[in-house]
């Protein structure tokens, strides 16, 4: 089997596989997927059978999916045109997913088909990977995989976050943390634009978790922090206005003293001009 076109696979984004196969069953791994080709078929007899599948899907998490979209193409080494395509699909691949019916090996096999060159069959893999759809443990929470990032980053700074949390109902847990992941985003907020309604009930939150054993020093402290520079945007707000007040007032009078001073060069201009005959007799 030959490779070709193969990308580094990452955890989103498209991919672009091109596998070259004899007729001998065939698994090329795809990040968490890996494609599994039947030349002969796979349920189905004298077709060509390609799935999309999980490996090791027995050990990854309960309720466990990937959202994915993938194209399969079997490519006619003669024309692009005349290849085989099996159109776009959404899914959420759980064990497997794919076509049982790809492409006859009569079609495969005929000397002018254009799909067997040299007794290799070509086949591009288009894939976009989405999201992982499920929960990951972390530290003993069952957390969304968008929050594993955020309770992995918290947990290595502040390890001893949840040593002491005496619940043992792990959908209690799993709650009661994602109401400090919740807090914690809601202070990502502009102290500013942080409604104060919001940072009041941040202060119940923080008395809930820790009453339920949560060790969150240094959350009280930021909470503290945020509130102490959302009253100082308040009165600096307060005082910019008052500021802009007493400039506009200064600029009005500016104006109106320089209006002034432009009056009296014009009067005193005039009394140094000498008076002309007709001044004199209008």
């Amino acid at each position: 089997m030959e490779i070709q076109n193969a990308h580094t696979p990452s955890n989103t984004g498209r991919e672009m596989k091109a596998i070259l196969i004899p007729v001998v069953y065939v698994i090329l791994t795809i990040s968490m997927q890996y494609i599994s080709a039947y030349p002969k078929g796979y349920k189905v007899d004298n077709f060509l059978s390609l799935y999309l599948e999980v490996p090791d899907y027995g050990s990854l998490p309960s309720g466990w999916r990937r959202h994915a979209r993938y194209r399969l193409i079997v490519v006619n080494q003669r024309s692009e045109k005349l290849s085989r395509q099996l159109g776009n699909i959404s899914s959420y691949c759980l064990t497997a997913g794919g076509f049982p019916s790809v492409l006859s090996l009569d079609e495969i096999n005929s000397k002018d088909g254009g799909f067997l060159a040299n007794g290799e069959l070509k086949i591009a893999i288009e894939i976009d990977l989405l999201d992982i759809i499920g929960k990951v443990e972390v530290n003993g929470f069952h957390l969304l995989s968008s929050q594993v990032e955020y309770a992995s980053r918290m947990f290595e700074k502040h390890p001893d976050t949840a040593l002491e949390i005496h619940l043992k109902n792990p959908n209690l847990r799993t709650g009661y943390m994602n109401l400090l992941l919740s807090l914690i985003d809601t202070l990502r907020q502009s102290p500013h634009e942080l409604p104060k309604d919001d940072l009041d009930e941040a202060h119940y939150v923080l008395e809930s978790l820790i009453d339920a054993g949560f060790k969150l020093d240094w959350l009280e402290k930021k909470i503290s922090q945020v509130s102490k520079m959302k009253e100082k945007a308040k009165d600096g707000e307060f005082r910019r206005q008052e500021i802009e007040e007493e400039l506009k007032d200064l600029k009005q009078k500016s104006s109106d003293v320089e209006a002034q001073l432009e009056k009296e060069k014009s009067e005193a201009l005039a009394a140094k001009t000498p008076i002309s005959f007709d001044d004199i007799i209008e």
